[in-house]
This record gives C-alpha cells, sequence and structure tokens, in this order.
C-alpha cells in the first residue's frame, strides 16, 4: 500500500472522499492543499465516454488560457526566409531548420516545450515524429504549430496556448495554472479548458460525455469536481 508524506496525509483530511465539489469550491480547496515549498501546478484531469481507439473519436486541440500556465515557455520554430525574422521578432527562442533536427537526434537536445514548424519544413521534421511524437512535441495543423504564420503562433505559445488530447485510458490530462493564481484566475483557466474540450465532442460519441473531472496539485491529493454542471 502507498505511503504518504504528512502534507499529503494532511491535506488529504480536508476532502470529503465521496464528494463532488462545484468548480469554484474544489479550485479553492486545490490551492489550500498545495502546500510544498514551490509554486505547485494545477492540473486538471478529464475522463471522457468516447474510446480513442477509433479514429472518430479521438479529441484533440488546442486553447490559448486566459492566464496563461504560470510557466515560462521555450518555443523552437523550423521555419526559413523571412519567417525566420517574423519568429524571432515574436520572442522565439530557437529558430532554423536542419541544424536543429540534427541536435534533436544526435545530442538527445530537448530544451524546448514547443516545436512550431511551417509547412515548407515538413520535411525536414518528419524524421523527427519517431523523437517527438512520443513527448508530444510532433507539430500538428490541429493544434496550430504547423502554420505559415509562425509568428502567431509563437504570441500563442508563450501566451499560455495549451494542447489537449487523449492518452490510451480516454483521460486528458492538463495544466490550468499555479497555485498563486487564485481562485478566480483558475476557474477563469478551467471553464476555457473545459468549454474547448465540450466543443469538441466527437459527432460518433454516445452517452455521458464527460464521466469524471477531477482537479489536483503537483503533490497533493485529487478533488472530484461535479461533472454533470460542466456540459
Amino acid at each position: 500500500m502507498a505511503k504518504f508524506g504528512k502534507k499529503y496525509s494532511d491535506s488529504a483530511k480536508l476532502i470529503e472522499k465521496n464528494k463532488m465539489y462545484d468548480t469554484e469550491e474544489a479550485l479553492a480547496l486545490v490551492c489550500q492543499t498545495s502546500k510544498a515549498k514551490f509554486d505547485e501546478t494545477i492540473e486538471l484531469h478529464i475522463r471522457l465516454g468516447v474510446d480513442s481507439r477509433h479514429a472518430d473519436q479521438q479529441v484533440r486541440g488546442a486553447v490559448v488560457l486566459p492566464n496563461g500556465t504560470g510557466k515560462t515557455v521555450r518555443t523552437l520554430v523550423f521555419c526559413k526566409g523571412e519567417n525566420e525574422q517574423l519568429a524571432k521578432d515574436a520572442g522565439a527562442d530557437y529558430v532554423g531548420g536542419a541544424e536543429y533536427a540534427e541536435k534533436i537526434m544526435k545530442e538527445n537536445w530537448f530544451d524546448f516545450d514547443v516545436v512550431i514548424a511551417s509547412p515548407d519544413m515538413m520535411g525536414v521534421i518528419g524524421r523527427l515524429g519517431k523523437v517527438l511524437g512520443p513527448k508530444g512535441l510532433m507539430p500538428s495543423p490541429k493544434a496550430g504549430t504547423v502554420t505559415a504564420d509562425v509568428a502567431r503562433a509563437v504570441n500563442e505559445a508563450k501566451a499560455g496556448k495549451i494542447e489537449y488530447r487523449l492518452d490510451k485510458t480516454n483521460i486528458i490530462h492538463c495544466p490550468i495554472g499555479k497555485a498563486s493564481f487564485g481562485v478566480e484566475k483558475l476557474t477563469e483557466n478551467f471553464n476555457t479548458l473545459v468549454g474547448a474540450v465540450i466543443k469538441a465532442k466527437p459527432a460518433a460519441a454516445k452517452g455521458q460525455y464527460i464521466k469524471s473531472c477531477v482537479v489536483a496539485s503537483t503533490m497533493g491529493p485529487g478533488i472530484k469536481i461535479n461533472q454533470s454542471k460542466l456540459s
């Protein structure tokens, strides 16, 4: 049986095990139970009533959180020509082409959080699929990271754009901010993400769409949110 530390155990005592909390109440509680010495990330875990094994039941997209994630986002942009200067002016951390693909392949270099590519660079990064894919870093048109407007993509990434997608157990895991944000900002981010997930509901999805919704801090216990009030 797993053993938890004193801070976790103390936090768990504040949560009613089988209670379904309203959103703001849950977010207030997750801030209260965030007791680590660092500013903990608040994560949202949404289990959906779909089957990710079927292509017509995939749920994937991206959304800009109104208050960001609280994290400094490092961007790598694959582009050429005038797009290089546009990406740099937008604040991209790394801008280039084949030399960065080589660095990733040969040096196992991953000092970045988001990869953006202009469509004319897909030939260069196509061979990185096996390396970037498992880490969730492969650019895609659906997430807005394969785009002719690289400057906008950089600005959105820096502003707090996050990608959401189902894992193999039909759960979406996403950060919605830091404990220091407080209830109001976390609620705004929460509503934005949940709204995007609801909007992305596949036509093939039948029955209850949001099966469960849990919020938790990095080191804290999960708090169940009343999903019946979300959709």
